[in-house]
């Protein structure tokens, strides 16, 4: 049956995907560092747009349900690995996962890192009223956090 055999050599579908899975990995580990859930419209485009064209440079010209499966387990692969070698060694969690930012400190912007990130003052606020305070002086710290959260921690009253 022509459904479920190859339409491209399964080394040509392997290669593809671990090629595409290391490029999209790298992009959104260094460029995209927010959440979903605080993704704008132009982010989620762009990652709507990314998956479009990474379909089409990793299935080559496949056709049948074999080459799919192949590259999403490929795909599967390549993301176990991460999350294992992550767990287990510290120095590749390091590169697999963005370190915290300080975003406040006692109270006072740290600018340099708030615009590096592209984060306005009126989000670190809502982020504040969203935790009960009124304003940067009741903030030890506040931080970016590796999954792209702020986490605020509190002067101690």
């Amino acid at each position: 049956m022509e459904l479920f055999s190859f339409s491209v050599s399964p080394w040509e579908i392997i290669l593809r995907g671990s090629i595409m899975f290391w490029f999209l990995f790298l992009i959104f580990r260094f460029v995209l560092r927010r959440d979903v859930g605080n993704l704008g419209i132009g982010d989620f485009l762009f990652v709507v747009i990314v998956a479009d064209a990474s379909q089409n440079a990793m299935s080559a010209d496949a056709k049948t349900i074999a080459d799919g499966v192949l590259l999403v387990l490929t795909l599967l692969v390549w993301n176990l690995v991460f999350d294992y070698l992550s767990y287990r060694l510290p120095a590749i969690r390091r590169f697999t996962e963005a370190p915290t930012m300080l975003l406040v400190k006692n109270g006072k912007i740290q600018w340099h890192n708030v615009r590096r990130e592209w984060i306005t003052k009126e989000e670190l606020m809502a982020k504040l009223r969203e935790e009960g305070l009124s304003g940067l002086g009741d903030v030890k710290e506040m931080r970016l956090e590796a999954d792209g959260q702020i986490s605020v921690i509190r002067v101690n009253p």
